[in-house]
C-alpha cells in the first residue's frame, strides 16, 4: 500500500471453486456451502465489479477431475466425497464455472490443472503471479477450511502476502468459518 491506496498492479484476486457443483442450486455439493453461498457470491461480484477497471489480476482456478478420477489414488476427506458423488468431473455441467463469473470473459484468467486442495499444485499459478510481479494474493471462494486454507498457506510459504476475505469465502458451517477467519488465518494472512 502507498498511503491508503493499494498497489493494484501487485495484487491478484484468486477465485476458487466458483463452479456449478458448489454454487449451482442443483450442484452435487451445493449443500456443503448452501447457507453462505448466495452472500459469498454477491460479495465476490461486488469485489470484481469494483476492481475490474483497475490493474488487479483476476484468476480463477477451477477443480476438474478426469472422468474416472484416476488422479485420486486413495482419496480421503473431501476428495473422497467429491469422487463418491462424482462432482467436478471433466465434461459434466457441475465442473463448469458459474455464469456470474464467466460474464467477465477474459478479464478473469482461468488456470487449469487444479486437482486437489491447493490451487498452486499442478497449475501455473505461481509462475503467473511471479511473472506479473504480484506481491499480494486475495483469496475468495470455497471451501474455507480446505481449498482456501491450503492455497493460502502455500501462497504464504511462496512469499506472497495473503488476504482472505471473510465475506467472500464459504465455510461448511458458520462455526468453521468463524474459527478459520478469527483463529487460523491470522497466523499467516
Amino acid at each position: 500500500m502507498v498511503g491508503s491506496q493499494p498497489l493494484f498492479s501487485r495484487t491478484a484476486v484468486v477465485l476458487i471453486g466458483y463452479q456449478k457443483d458448489y454454487f449451482g442450486r442443483d450442484g452435487k455439493l451445493h449443500g456443503v456451502i448452501q447457507a453462505s453461498s448466495d452472500s459469498v457470491l454477491r460479495n465476490t461480484l461486488k469485489i470484481i465489479n469494483s476492481l475490474k477497471d483497475t490493474s488487479v489480476l483476476f484468476i480463477e482456478t477451477p477443480i476438474i477431475f478426469t472422468k474416472d478420477y484416476s488422479e485420486l489414488l486413495e482419496p480421503s476427506g473431501i476428495l473422497k466425497v467429491i469422487k463418491d458423488v462424482q462432482a467436478f468431473k471433466m465434461g459434466d455441467k457441475g465442473s463448469e464455472t458459474i455464469p456470474e463469473i464467466t460474464q467477465f470473459g477474459d478479464r478473469i484468467i482461468q488456470i487449469p490443472g487444479k486437482r486437489g486442495l491447493n490451487a498452486f499444485a499442478g497449475t501455473c499459478l505461481e509462475e503467473l503471479l511471479k511473472r506479473e510481479r504480484v506481491t499480494d494474493v486475495v483469496l475468495c471462494g470455497a471451501v474455507t477450511s480446505v481449498c482456501i486454507d491450503s492455497t493460502g498457506r502455500a501462497a504464504h510459504e511462496l512469499g506472497f502476502r495473503v488476504h482472505q476475505l471473510e465475506d467472500c469465502t464459504c465455510g461448511r458451517t458458520q462455526a468453521e468459518q468463524d474459527q478459520y477467519c478469527q483463529e487460523i488465518f491470522p497466523l499467516y494472512a
